[in-house]
């Protein structure tokens, strides 16, 4: 059953081919600067021997359905082809950033359920939006396939209201819904799933702490295969440091910033979501950049790093006072699985938490596969685990769509 993974953010659209329940995808792409002069255009093909074949192009895709209907011609295009007509994707599954309260599991986007997702756009209007349009182009293009939505904030609805709640008057959770929900979802539930085989023991017996540190970062406390308290709250800000999110923060100094240095509210938010973490500290994102100018004697480098580690060792230990018992610590996403020195950092003097790590595992290069990296003495496994989000909405997709054996009839 042929299913494509859809991601669509402002100007970026993400997807992936998948003959379900084959977890190898047929093609991946990306087409991104959406709407500006030159778009660019990567897209991957995959034979039956693992290889690969990859297409670029740059030219204008002035709009998401024009985006869409390029992906549509990649796949259809002999001699690339890899579906012959439109129809054979049966299912589309969706990346959505907020689902509220409304949605803690995957769910057929009805006519019902897009409005909600509307109405929620306020919470994240900066990724439901562009998700919604998504939606919609896809219904145009492929309007035989299934769309589902599969919400990031979704594994974090078990989370407890004494860690999602927060101490600010009542009215402002029932009218307006102020709480913290959490984001990374996928990719922590997928990470979750993973380790759990790994390990050999049933998700619903397991307690991890999950670490996804790429440009966006969020550590999640996982108790018995489900989320009890997640770093990222009401938006994706708070939490630990990120390439250019601050992060948390008091919030006094939200209000220091605009009566004192006299930035607006728009210039705040721009502040600490595209101007701090690491870009803040140091002058750059990408932490293999840091490292080399901390190898060069940068302070600021060393700082930003120092900084950044801090945190998660912070929120490492919480989680493991939160959970009591962990069965693993797991690393993923671009940093957590490729940086060695971001982990030693995070697990250095953590022995009395039960977590050592082996510096020579450690220093391994990603295989790709599941690893440990913990020394012979640690209580704790130590885990990294490349996540796959993609492969996680594709197989969500796939269960909600074929879980009986056949499809769910169109709406």
């Amino acid at each position: 059953m042929k299913i494509l993974v859809i991601n669509a953010g402002s100007s970026s659209l993400k997807y992936q081919l998948f003959d379900m329940p084959q977890p190898e995808p047929l093609a991946v792409g990306l087409v991104e600067r959406i709407g500006q002069e030159t778009s660019q255009v990567r897209h991957t093909l995959f034979d039956h021997g693992g290889n690969r074949r990859q297409i670029e192009r740059s030219l204008a895709v002035p709009d998401h359905r024009a985006g869409l209907a390029l992906v549509a011609e990649l796949l259809l295009n002999p001699p690339d082809s890899v579906i012959d007509r439109p129809a054979d994707i049966t299912a589309i599954g969706h990346r959505v950033v907020h689902g509220g309260e409304r949605f803690s599991q995957t769910t057929l986007l009805t006519s019902e359920v897009k409005a909600v997702l509307r109405a929620l756009s306020p919470l994240a209007p900066l990724h439901n939006p562009p998700n919604l349009q998504g939606i919609e182009v896809a219904e145009e293009i492929f309007p035989q396939a299934q769309q589902v939505g599969v919400f990031d904030t979704a594994f974090h609805q078990t989370m407890p209201p004494h860690a999602y709640r927060y101490a600010i008057p009542n009215w402002l959770y029932d009218q307006h819904s102020i709480r913290a929900y959490g984001f990374h979802g996928t990719s922590h539930l997928y990470v979750s799933k993973t380790a759990a085989a790994y390990l050999g023991q049933p998700l619903a017996e397991t307690n991890l702490i999950t670490a996804h540190l790429g440009n966006g970062c969020s550590i999640t406390a996982v108790q018995n295969g489900q989320s009890i308290d997640t770093s990222m709250g009401f938006s994706p800000l708070p939490g630990l440091m990120m390439g250019t999110r601050s992060g948390d923060l008091d919030p006094a100094v939200i209000y220091f910033l605009n009566t004192e240095v006299g930035l607006s509210l728009p210039e705040i938010d721009a502040l600490l979501n595209k101007q701090s973490g690491l870009l803040g500290i140091s002058g750059r994102i990408d932490v293999r950049d840091i490292l080399a100018r901390q190898a060069e004697g940068d302070p600021q480098a060393h700082l930003a790093l120092e900084m950044y580690t801090y945190r998660l060792k912070k929120y490492i230990g919480a989680y493991t006072a939160a959970l009591g018992r962990v069965d693993a610590l797991v690393f993923t996403a671009g940093v957590g699985e490729n940086s060695a020195y971001i982990r030693r950092q995070a697990c250095a003097e953590l022995a009395h938490l039960g977590l050592v790590l082996d510096q020579t595992k450690n220093e391994q290069p990603n295989t790709g596969a599941v690893r440990e990296v913990q020394a012979a003495d640690s209580r704790t496994k130590i885990l990294v685990v490349p996540t796959n989000e993609e492969l996680e909405i594709a197989r969500q997709t796939f269960e909600l769509v074929y879980g009986g054996g056949a499809p769910i009839a169109p709406a």
